[in-house]
């Protein structure tokens, strides 16, 4: 008897029985219209292109120095004065994470412009459905 109450009450609500509001199911509907974009696709597929890359270069970058440190010697030899190559290698780590951010916010100005695209052709989608 107590859960013919509740479902009665949860449809009175706008509830479904899965817990999501109508609100949150139009919102889901909205995005899944907006994910089928071809500007969407595009902006994807261009973060994609980025981050990958990016990523991989920047662990095998940061994790070659304690590997290189700690069970090689080639970062063991003078690079300038008595400066090692290893403080080299952990100095350069430096302009590597600014340039790499650099890049990454270069790349969001335009991939925004893609956001703008898809919601104008999700909004068109939306009229015309």
């Amino acid at each position: 008897m107590e859960s013919d109450e509740r479902s009665n009450l949860s449809e009175r609500e706008g509830v479904e029985r899965s817990g999501t509001t109508g609100a949150a199911t139009r919102k889901r509907k909205e995005w899944d219209r907006v994910a089928q974009t071809p500007a969407f696709k595009d902006l994807m597929q261009r973060k994609k292109a980025f981050l990958v890359p990016a990523v991989i270069f920047f662990l095998v970058f940061y994790m070659s120095l304690p590997v290189l440190a700690g069970f090689t010697t080639v970062l063991d030899g003078p690079a300038i004065g008595e400066m090692t190559w290893a403080y080299v290698f952990a100095f350069a780590q430096f302009p590597m994470t600014w340039i790499l951010c650099h890049l990454y916010r270069n790349r969001a100005n335009k991939w925004d412009r893609l956001i703008d695209k898809a919601r104008q052709e999700a909004s068109k989608e939306r009229t015309t459905s």
